[in-house]
């Protein structure tokens, strides 16, 4: 299915709130500066949250739907958010332009080489000490309802390592619109190596 097609009605990831993982980081200070790119936004929902907690946020995606539907809601919570349709694979960003990325659910639906170009692009556009978060399905969730790849702690690391400072991996939960209480999840804190 392609991501136009997943946003042709309420996808399960699309929770009509920001992630709570998200929320925590928020509450606990963990995101410095002020800039953050959500990357992979959807319809917008953790972009509102850093909005209204004072962050100066720019949202892309691959999907014109979500970013049709994030542009709609902005306007009518009336807030300034740049959402911008997207490959996150290759950003239209100059080179540390943000003090923060964050990611919820996009790096697990990467194959194992577009993980690597991502963590490389990820890094080229935030700042010296710039931060990385994101949640995605880990290796303990079940794969009977199919769903995204499962990711172990050792695949987050190989792949952010040469790029990054691993400062954690912790157990999450994903929300979802098809689990009860979350999908089994990892939320990384990374912070960019410097050049």
């Amino acid at each position: 299915m392609s991501w136009e097609d997943a946003y042709r009605t309420t996808p399960p990831w699309d929770i009509g709130r920001p992630q709570p993982a998200f929320v925590g980081l928020v509450q606990a200070g963990e995101l410095t500066g002020n800039t953050v790119l959500d990357v992979g936004c959807g319809t917008g929902e953790n972009a509102f949250y850093l909005a209204q907690n004072g962050f100066s946020v720019v949202g892309v995606d691959l999907s014109t739907r979500a970013i049709v539907a994030a542009k709609a809601k902005a306007e009518e919570r009336k807030l300034k958010i740049d959402f911008r349709l997207a490959n996150a694979l290759s950003l239209e960003f100059e080179s540390g332009r943000f003090d923060n990325a964050i990611d919820s659910g996009l790096f697990h639906t990467f194959t194992d080489n577009d993980r690597i170009s991502f963590a490389r692009e990820i890094a080229r556009v935030l700042t010296p000490n710039g931060k990385y978060f994101m949640l995605c399905f880990n290796d303990k969730e079940p794969t009977d309802w199919g769903g995204p790849r499962r990711i172990t702690k050792e695949e987050i690391e190989i792949t952010f390592s040469p790029h990054f400072n691993i400062n954690y991996i912790r157990d999450a939960y994903f929300a979802t619109r098809i689990h009860d209480n979350g999908g089994r999840a990892y939320l990384t804190s990374a912070t960019k190596k410097a050049d």
